[in-house]
C-alpha cells in the first residue's frame, strides 16, 4: 500500500537542539551550557506546588488554561482575549504557521536565528527569504526594504543564538512598515525577561497594532523546560483563530499550576538578572582573552562565540570534562566555527573558562 503524504512532510527534517537528551551518555554530572535556561534554576515555589497537587493528575486539565490566562492578564496588562497558552512556545509557533501561512505566503526570516521558524514555515510550503546579519541593528534599513506584502516576518528579540537585542524604536519601524504592507510580524520574546537593565519588549503594542504576534516562554525565565508551557499575545482575531485549532488538553495540570506560581514571582527574574549581568561580564572578559575565541556581544543569558577550532571537535573535547556546549554549525548563517554557551553559576562558569584555557 502506498501512503500519500504531503511533500513538505516527506522532506521534513527535525531540528537538532541543545540539552543533554540527545547524548548517549546522560551523566547527571554534566554541566549543561547548551540550554539557555535561567542560571537561578527552578523556583522553590514550583517544587512545593507540584508536590501539593500531584493527586490532581487523575483529573483532566483545564483545556483552556483559564487560571493561567487570568494570571497573565495581570502580568502583561493585556486583555484575556489577547492571550493564548500552549504546550511550550513551540506548540504555539507551529499552530501559528499552520493557521496563517500557505504556499502563497511570502516569509522573511532574519538569520542566524532559532531554526524552528524555518522548519515550521516549510511544513506549510511557504516561500522563505533569508536576511543574513550578525548585527541586524546596523542593517535594519536594508531589512525593512525586504519586508514582503501580505506576508509574515519572523524575529527573535533578543536573538538566539547571537544575543543581539533590537530596540523598541527599531522594532516599531519594522512593525509600522509591515502594517502598511499587510504583513504579520512574529516576534519571539522568549528571552526578553532575561535581559538585565533593559526593557525593549513590544508586548504592550499588541493593543495598538493588530499585525504583531508576541511569543513568550516560561521555560527560560523560570527554569521549567520539562513542564512545557508558554504563551503568546496578539490581536483578538489572531488569538481566536489559534484557539480554534488548539489541541485539547495540550497543557497538563502540573504545568498550569507551576505557571500560576511563577508568574507572580517577579523576584526570581530580578535575582536571575543580577546573576546574568555579573556572570555575562565575567565570561565575556575571560573568554575573549583566550587565543582562538571571540565573543559576540550579548544582551542576555547566552553568548555566541566564534572560534578557530572545529565546533564539533571542541564539543567532544569539552564533554570529556563533563561540560556540554552548543555546536552551532546547524544554524543557517553559521558554520563549524561557532559555539554557544549559556550563562550559569559562577562556579560552573569558572570550570568552563578553565576547560577552554586548556584547549589546543
Amino acid at each position: 500500500m502506498k501512503i500519500t503524504v504531503k511533500s513538505s512532510i516527506r522532506q521534513h527534517a527535525p531540528v537538532i537542539h541543545g540539552g543533554k537528551f540527545p547524548l548517549k551518555n546522560r551523566d547527571q554530572n554534566i554541566i549543561d551550557f547548551s540550554s539557555n535556561i535561567t542560571p537561578l534554576g527552578i523556583p522553590h515555589s514550583v517544587k512545593l506546588i507540584i508536590k501539593k497537587n500531584l493527586d490532581n493528575i487523575k483529573f483532566y486539565p483545564d483545556p483552556n488554561s483559564e487560571t493561567v490566562i487570568s494570571s497573565l492578564e495581570k502580568y502583561t496588562h493585556l486583555s484575556k482575549s489577547n492571550i493564548i497558552v500552549g504546550n511550550g512556545a513551540i506548540e504555539i509557533l507551529y499552530n501559528f504557521c499552520f493557521a496563517f501561512l500557505s504556499k502563497t505566503t511570502k516569509v522573511l526570516i532574519h538569520v542566524p536565528t532559532f531554526q524552528e521558524y524555518e522548519t515550521a514555515v516549510k511544513l506549510n510550503n511557504s516561500k522563505i527569504s533569508y536576511f543574513k546579519s550578525l548585527n541586524l541593528s546596523k542593517d535594519i534599513d536594508s531589512f525593512i526594504l525586504q519586508i514582503p506584502k501580505n506576508g509574515c516576518i519572523f524575529l527573535c528579540n533578543p536573538n538566539n543564538p547571537t544575543g543581539e537585542l533590537l530596540s523598541k524604536k527599531e522594532l516599531l519601524s519594522i512593525i509600522i512598515m509591515a502594517k502598511k504592507l499587510k504583513t504579520i510580524v512574529f516576534i519571539d520574546e522568549c528571552f526578553i525577561e532575561l535581559v538585565p537593565k533593559s526593557n525593549e519588549s513590544v508586548i504592550s503594542y499588541v493593543k495598538k497594532y493588530d499585525n504583531i504576534f508576541i511569543l513568550r516562554s516560561l521555560t527560560k525565565s523560570f527554569g521549567l523546560p520539562g513542564l512545557r508551557i508558554g504563551y503568546a499575545c496578539g490581536s483578538k482575531e489572531i488569538i481566536n483563530i489559534l484557539k480554534k485549532i488548539k489541541i485539547p488538553w495540550s497543557v497538563n495540570s502540573l504545568a498550569q499550576d507551576a505557571a500560576n506560581a511563577v508568574i507572580k514571582n517577579i523576584s526570581h527574574i530580578k535575582k536571575s538578572n543580577m546573576i546574568i549581568q555579573k556572570e555575562l561580564k565575567y565570561l565575556e572578559n575571560n573568554i575573549s582573552i583566550l587565543d582562538g575565541f571571540q565573543c559576540i556581544p550579548s544582551f542576555t543569558n547566552f553568548i555566541l562565540i566564534k572560534t578557530k577550532y572545529n565546533s564539533t571537535k571542541l564539543q567532544k573535547k569539552l564533554l570529556k570534562n563533563k561540560i556540554l556546549i552548543r555546536d552551532c554549525k546547524n544554524f543557517r548563517g553559521l558554520d563549524n566555527q561557532y559555539i554557544r554557551i549559556a550563562v550559569k553559576s559562577h562556579k560552573d562558569n569558572v570550570k568552563l573558562v578553565k576547560a577552554l584555557e586548556k584547549i589546543k
